[in-house]
């Protein structure tokens, strides 16, 4: 069983209007003009703007078709956790026959609470395998309040707390199962990792022009915003059955174990059907509802603080009307423990 969602405070309006900043095109060393990324949020302090959010978006229609960009969403970005639904798809087309909460840890991000440890460990067990096996960075749990709830026990960083594990336990699993190398299952070349680029380049329809290590030590797939929004509205309006509706059905039924109890992403599919969610680090974001309207951002500089006001804003612009969607884009700034601010979309 897990815990339901926490309370929210009441959405407060903001205290100033905020300008839309155009986007620009300035020289590069080369002289050709290059387009700099729109201002996707500001950050309103007191009336003031004291700072603003670049980076790229792109909103696509039931129909697939390209309805808003912002910035470039056509180059390459590393998705980072945004690419696990892809990821868990691969281990399924494996062999491994995953389903329910497993599947759904298995794309997730999740909070480090103890139902996402206790049912890692599980899933570890089921394969002869212990959390030494885990070739995961020692960390501490996501969540801050499972944090500081696991330092106050005496705790430490633990393989098993980062919060790519079910990832990392599901991938061991398939290795074990196939025969394949377990030590070796974060090479880009192992077997696990070559079908995980097919499911990308398949779903996201488009090549990956380049590899990276994500933080969790995984091969890290580059791909357009674009495709990446491609990829989620083939997750689910794939047929029923297929490796990536299965993923996309598990994660839709069973989003605390994707995220979390106090994240954006298990709000937003519990409490809007049929929608599929995965943020990724360094303010990456993408979603596709039932009907197949997708989208896909990033925020330049990383800034996590401003991916609810533009996750928030994104969503409306595709016509989600939900109380969860003011809940998500709530941001606000604080000065002398008052709201004074806030950082919000202005797109």
């Amino acid at each position: 069983m897990t815990p339901s969602t926490p309370a929210v405070p009441p959405v407060i309006p903001p205290t100033a209007t905020p300008t839309a900043v155009p986007q620009q095109d300035v020289p590069s060393a080369s002289g050709t003009p290059t387009a700099v990324p729109s201002v996707l949020a500001e950050v309103v302090r007191s009336g003031f703007t004291e700072g603003r959010h670049r980076g790229s978006l792109v909103l696509l229609g039931a129909d697939g078709r390209v309805e808003l960009a912002l910035g470039d969403p056509g180059l390459p970005v590393f998705p980072r956790s945004s690419n696990k639904p892809m990821q868990a798809a691969a281990v399924l087309r494996a062999g491994l026959d995953l389903s329910g909460e497993r599947l759904a840890l298995a794309a997730a991000s999740h909070s480090g609470e103890a139902f996402h440890l206790d049912l890692v460990r599980v899933m570890l067990a089921e394969h002869g395998l212990t959390v030494d096996d885990l070739r995961t960075p020692p960390d501490l749990p996501l969540d801050q309040l499972a944090a500081e709830e696991h330092l106050a026990a005496g705790g430490a960083r633990e393989r098993i707390l980062m919060n790519c594990s079910g990832k990392h336990a599901a991938m061991l699993a398939v290795s074990a199962q196939n025969g394949w190398s377990k030590d070796g299952y974060l090479d880009p070349d192992h077997p696990l990792q070559r079908l995980v680029r097919t499911v990308i380049e398949e779903t996201a329809e488009e090549p990956v022009p380049a590899v990276g290590t994500d933080g969790c030590g995984a091969p890290l797939m580059a791909i357009s915003l674009t495709g990446l929004a491609r990829a989620f509205r083939h997750f689910v309006l794939a047929a029923p059955g297929t490796a990536e509706r299965r993923v996309a059905d598990a994660m839709r039924a069973h989003p605390e174990y994707v995220a979390g109890t106090r994240r954006s992403d298990t709000w937003l599919m519990r409490e809007v059907p049929g929608t599929l969610s995965k943020m990724g680090a360094e303010a990456v974001q993408a979603v596709a509802l039932a009907d197949g309207r997708a989208l896909a951002f990033k925020i330049d500089d990383g800034g996590t603080r401003a991916v609810g006001p533009v996750l928030a804003r994104a969503l409306e612009l595709l016509g989600v009307e939900a109380e969860v969607v003011g809940r998500i884009g709530r941001a606000p700034l604080l000065g002398g423990g008052a709201e004074v601010g806030a950082v919000r979309a202005v797109f």
